[in-house]
């Protein structure tokens, strides 16, 4: 998205973002992917520990920003600086679905046939603010996090830039049709074997490639899970079984054929693979 808007005439002049964090097993100090864009870019980048702070203020201000652009920025933006500037937030979920922190991983649990970008401005309320574009984007029966978001990522560059071109009129959410996208927590990644096959299966692909969905081995391992196959017939609710040519996790109803794993301390690996590892 930053590509886009770089290559057009609502060029940014500075990029915000937060500061650079310890990621991966070695914890090493990694910058944030929009960081590194804008190096590449050559765009000014500011990472302050609080945008809402009287320094970080005055950065944005001497940068002197006709409009906002906000998009997973991952903190709040409090007032004054709320109401200093017009913000503009990009939100992947067709509004008021799926309002806050994960729209993408709760759209693809919930089963939803589609899901889509919101153009919105900022408020104080969480994605409560009135939209002026919408687009949907069907969710296919393969899709994981990772190839819904690529689509919504594209679809979210262009109504931005219509947005920013064409100054459509905004209009107020409909309250009625809200629903909220709570954070993920541990808890989601655990695969509940009591729970239908299908729920699982979209959890799984929910989960992929970035945070990874999860079953219990004894001892109370975790043997990650990556990519999934709902069949029919398997063991009984609850029962791993490791017999056949791959992994199968008894569901209720319905089973999980464990197509791609991840076990602890290891690369991913297709489940043929892994039951061969245990021989």
């Amino acid at each position: 998205m930053l590509n886009r808007l770089a290559a057009s005439s609502h060029r940014p002049v500075l990029v915000v973002t937060r500061p650079d964090r310890p990621r991966g097993r070695g914890r090493r100090l990694s910058p944030p992917p929009v960081a590194e864009a804008a190096h590449a870019l050559g765009i000014e980048l500011y990472q302050p520990e609080s945008v809402n702070d009287d320094v970080a203020r005055a950065r944005i201000a001497a940068a002197d920003p006709g409009v906002i652009i906000v998009c997973a920025f991952g903190a709040l933006i409090k007032e004054p600086l709320l109401s200093d500037y017009e913000m503009l937030n990009v939100h992947p979920s067709l509004l008021p679905r799926w309002r806050g922190a994960a729209p993408i991983e709760r759209a693809i649990m919930a089963g939803d046939a589609e899901t889509g970008v919101s153009i919105m401005r900022l408020t104080a309320g969480l994605d409560s603010g009135p939209v002026c574009l919408r687009a949907s984007e069907p969710i296919g029966p393969d899709d994981t996090y990772g190839t819904l978001a690529a689509r919504l990522q594209v679809l979210g560059g262009e109504l931005l830039e219509r947005a920013l071109d064409e100054r459509p009129p905004f209009h107020e959410q409909d309250e009625v049709g809200a629903t909220y996208a709570a954070k993920l927590e541990a808890g989601d990644r655990r695969l509940d074997p009591t729970r239908p096959a299908a729920e699982l299966d979209r959890i799984v692909r929910a989960l992929t490639p970035h945070i990874g969905a999860y079953v219990e081995l004894a001892g109370g391992q975790r043997l990650g899970v990556r990519e999934v196959a709902v069949i029919e017939d398997g063991p009984p609710a609850g029962t791993l079984s490791l017999d056949g040519a791959r992994p199968v996790l008894g569901c209720e109803p319905g089973a999980l054929e464990l197509v791609v794993v991840q076990p602890p301390g290891r690369r991913a690996m297709a489940g043929e693979d892994y039951l061969r590892g245990l021989q």
